[in-house]
């Protein structure tokens, strides 16, 4: 598979999975409109992100984040040349992958009055809007994710030799 498609499939599986799970729990007359508790949540997106890691990771490094594409860049690990690419192919495919979400609940979506869950069905926000801690806390988040990534991936790319 190429890895300009492995991205594609991987980025939209991932938003499909964990913006379902987003309506699921938040959307009018849903199964799981009464369960919308956080580690539910947490542990779908969780399973969303194992999911199109094993899938694409062979094929592309499963990066799924332009967040991880950078990081790696700047660490040295992947080529410049390739950014671009990955970085449009996954905006594309989360593009998709939240319309599938979308197409899949959309009775839902039309039943659901308030704005804020349905936009709260394919973003967050911050409790407190303080754009200085906000974008603090964004970063740091970025940073951790990006670090664990690339750890990850030196761990098992070292430990088979």
């Amino acid at each position: 598979m190429d890895s300009i498609l492995a991205e594609f499939i991987g980025t939209t599986i991932l938003m499909l999975l964990g913006i379902g799970v987003n309506a699921n729990t938040s959307l009018k007359n849903t199964i799981g409109s009464d369960n919308s508790n956080w580690v539910l949540v947490s542990m779908a997106w969780g399973l969303s992100v194992f999911v199109a890691v094993f899938i694409t990771g062979q094929f592309s490094g499963a990066h799924l984040n332009p967040a991880v594409t950078v990081g790696l860049a700047v660490a040295g690990k992947f080529s410049w040349s390739l950014v671009p690419g990955y970085i449009f192919t996954q905006l594309i495919a989360a593009m998709f992958g939240s319309w599938l979400a979308y197409v899949v609940y959309i009775d839902h979506y039309r039943l659901t009055n308030d704005e804020d869950t349905v936009r709260g069905s394919f973003c967050t926000g911050p409790a407190i809007r303080n754009y200085k801690n906000n974008f603090f806390s964004e970063t740091i988040a970025t940073f951790i994710l990006v670090f664990a990534f690339y750890f990850s991936v030196c761990y098992i790319l070292y430990s088979r030799t």
